[in-house]
């Protein structure tokens, strides 16, 4: 399948993708809304709830928004290298994990991204009040799988 018919069918097909979905297909994180399905030989993730999903954009685009100084990135229209978007959706909740849970945010994985919004929603009043300077280092900090270079 060429690749301009994968996205052409992978967006018939999800019309509502996971707004954290590389970081959902990279095991580190789950949510009660993602919906996992395989298209040819790859892997998706759609979201099944538009309000989850309307509060995941706006997180989403604060940490994009915070981060970018930090990732080296000038532009925020453009789409981002995908180790930089792992490490900006992992990284960053992983961040949010520990403003909202403190110090027994020990866990390198996330169960419900969702339910995790909602809790710091409840703790800050609202996305927009996040403590984006804490979360951020987290994002930097965030190490996502490395390649073995082979010797040749």
């Amino acid at each position: 399948m060429e690749e301009n018919e994968y996205r052409e069918t992978y967006q018939n097909y999800n019309e509502q993708r996971c707004l954290f979905e590389k970081s959902i297909l990279s095991r580190k994180t789950m949510c009660e809304h993602a919906h996992r399905f395989c298209l040819a030989d790859r892997e998706g993730v759609a979201c099944n709830n538009q309000p989850a999903f309307k509060q995941c954009e706006v997180l989403l685009n604060q940490l994009r928004n915070n981060a970018r100084f930090a990732l080296k990135q000038t532009h925020v229209d453009e789409p981002l290298p995908h180790a930089k978007e792992v490490k900006i959706q992992t990284g960053g909740l992983l961040g949010l994990r520990s403003i909202v849970e403190g110090e027994n945010a020990q866990e390198q994985s996330i169960e419900n991204i969702f339910a995790l919004i909602q809790q710091a929603i409840t703790k800050y009043g609202e996305l927009d009040s996040l403590p984006y300077d804490e979360i951020t280092r987290q994002i930097v900090q965030f190490k996502g799988k490395t390649r073995s270079r082979s010797k040749k």
